[in-house]
């Protein structure tokens, strides 16, 4: 690669929000880091909002770069990686600098900054391409409006290009499915019976993925895969419609599925997605119930989600944290409302809940550092997440503890996420091989007729 085919990358302060390293994932080419970007996170990394450690982690990486260098040298740009012939470089850019040739309004004053830095580089280093890239659609149509040739999104930790392409956790076949089989061995262990098949029969498989048909019972779920072996375990679609957590039975085969993935103890990680209405707070909770209460498996469950402001702010809230939590964490009480509602008692029998299973609502805010032991975690609305919020929550997760992601990727509140670029879609894909979760996607709405019809038709 020559000079001329190395780009430079001009990066928005969304992305290091986004992903605070973000400024190594350019290997070669060059990264360019306006100083308006580097204000934005001054001000940021001192604020009370989720992203502020982000800020934080982004300037502590570029000050390990740029620790020893001159103002010369942080101008002209600082090796950023050894990797073949070419070394990518990174420089800060003083951008305040610029003739102004974009005019907008006052409150966009650091966006047009940005903008007019990039025409000024587009220039300077020209033929070589001047990529902007940034989250906000927004700048990136203004950002082509003011005569940028090159904007782009970040997609470095985009796993697929379109959400339709996302795995649903199950295959259905058309028709029979053992009419496709030719010789199968199968087995008994313990209550359970094993199908050993060839993996050609097999549209991409995965370990815990299920599989089921259109003209038979016949449901299974894939145990594990063996060079060109496959070993199902057989499930039955009876035996999934009648599985059953606290009075709670599956309505349709998707959720006998996750049913089954929430109660089995071998299974750390069930991620539930799907429209609303479709049963994945209740059947979450449901499990959760019964596990901690009858099983006794767990010691406690915890329901914790972000808070995007996605109405106007109300303020402080007052009380503990469980309290301040309580508004945003509405639709887990509803659910345990619609569990007890045919209790003589129904706030009676809640408080009792509450304390028996000693359920906790958390912050996602104060989830780092914490090490969770033997509880039943219950992560809402994770479609709002990026992919390095939620590996914070999973990491947290130690030993006897199980976690349930659940989210709809219709409903996501965040300014910078799209479908393909949520943390909820990144963790689907990343996991969809790992032998310690199971992921259902469940297909149709079963809240109320209304709720279904709006579903398909607005």
């Amino acid at each position: 690669m020559d000079d001329a085919d190395r780009k430079v990358f001009v990066l928005d302060t969304n992305i290091l929000l986004h992903e605070p390293l973000a400024i190594y994932s350019f290997k070669e080419h060059d990264v360019v880091i306006p100083m308006t970007v580097l204000e934005e996170l001054d001000r940021i990394k001192d604020s009370k909002r989720d992203v502020a450690r982000d800020a934080r982690v982004a300037i502590r990486a570029l000050e390990d770069i740029f620790h020893d260098a001159t103002p010369e040298q942080i101008s002209a740009g600082i090796p950023l990686t050894e990797q073949g012939d070419h070394k990518g470089r990174i420089a800060i850019f003083a951008d305040y600098e610029i003739h102004e040739t974009v005019h907008a309004f006052a409150d966009k004053a650091g966006d047009n900054r940005i903008l007019n830095g990039v025409l000024y580089l587009q220039n300077h280093y020209a033929p070589r391409k001047v990529v902007l890239i940034t989250k906000d659609i927004n700048m990136r149509l203004r950002a082509k409006g003011a005569g940028v040739f090159y904007v782009d999104d970040y997609r470095s930790d985009q796993l697929i290009d379109d959400v339709s392409l996302l795995t649903k956790g199950f295959h259905r076949y058309p028709a029979s499915f053992w009419e496709r089989v030719g010789e199968c061995h199968s087995e008994k262990r313990g209550r359970s019976t094993l199908h050993t098949l060839p993996q050609e029969l097999f549209e991409s498989p995965f370990v815990n993925q299920y599989l089921i048909d259109e003209d038979t019972d016949f449901a299974a779920r894939i145990q594990s895969l063996d060079g060109e072996m496959v070993t199902l375990k057989d499930l039955g679609h009876e035996r999934l419609m009648h599985r059953q957590a606290w009075g709670i039975h599956p309505k349709n085969i998707y959720q006998g599925m996750a049913m089954d993935a929430l109660l089995d103890p071998e299974i750390d990680l069930v991620i539930l997605t799907g429209p609303a209405g479709c049963g994945k707070t209740i059947l979450a909770m449901a499990a959760a119930l019964e596990l901690v209460i009858e099983k006794g498996m767990y010691d406690k469950i915890i329901v914790t989600r972000n808070t995007p402001d996605i109405a106007e702010s109300i303020g402080f809230l007052p009380g503990t944290e469980e309290e301040k939590m309580m508004p945003w964490l509405a639709a887990v009480t509803d659910t345990m409302e619609a569990l007890h509602k045919h209790d003589v008692c129904t706030d009676g029998s809640m408080k009792y809940i509450f304390e028996k299973a000693n359920i906790q609502f958390k912050s996602i805010n104060f989830m780092r550092g914490r090490s969770i032991q033997n509880a039943f975690v219950l992560l809402d609305e994770c479609q709002n997440l990026t992919a390095s919020q939620i590996k914070t929550i999973i990491t947290r997760c130690g030993e006897g503890t199980k976690l349930v992601c659940s989210g709809n990727l219709a409903q996501i509140d965040s300014t910078y996420l799209s479908p393909v670029t949520s943390g909820l879609t990144y963790i689907v894909e990343r996991f969809k091989n790992f032998e310690g979760s199971a992921n259902i996607y469940l297909n149709g709405v079963v809240r109320s007729r209304l709720a279904e019809f709006a579903e398909e038709n607005l």
